[in-house]
């Protein structure tokens, strides 16, 4: 009976120890998850030297002011540009399997447009970003707008 008493207390203490290490690590995440951005402002530049103009071609992010879009990520364009413009669905490739669509009207002529983007694979998942695009100089432009997951 002693034995039994004993390991049923050992038991308790395991049971009471487990639920404290919980507790902690919950308290110790939750500012981490709070502090996290899940929407702001976003700032990209892309680098269009590999755009031609044809469904398929790409163009590479330079810079960005969110991690999940680090530089190096591309920007593909599924449709052709047609006359003086761009009208096109999009799907950005960041790492691993981690895909954003989206969707651009631009004017070939002023470089000025606006790109959407809802949805998408892996952290995208619950993306979406409204940005206006401008023409930043030679192949490279700019987005400004905003994001949130």
């Amino acid at each position: 009976m002693k034995k039994v008493r004993r390991n049923l207390v050992v038991l308790i203490v395991i049971a009471g120890v487990t639920a404290a290490a919980a507790a902690f690590a919950l308290v110790m995440a939750v500012p981490a998850l709070a502090s996290a951005p899940r929407a702001g402002t976003l700032a990209v530049t892309e680098d269009c030297s590999q755009y031609d103009g044809t469904a398929g071609s790409f163009c590479t992010i330079a810079s960005s002011n969110l991690d999940a879009i680090p530089v190096g990520s591309t920007l593909v364009a599924t449709s052709a540009k047609g006359a003086g413009v761009l009208d096109s669905d999009l799907v950005l490739y960041t790492r691993g399997a981690n895909a954003a669509y989206g969707h651009v009207v631009l004017d070939l002529a002023t470089g000025t447009g606006t790109a959407t983007f809802s949805g998408g694979t892996g952290q995208f998942k619950k993306f979406s970003a409204s940005v206006a695009v401008s023409h930043l100089g030679g192949r490279n432009f700019g987005w400004s707008g905003s994001y949130s997951y």
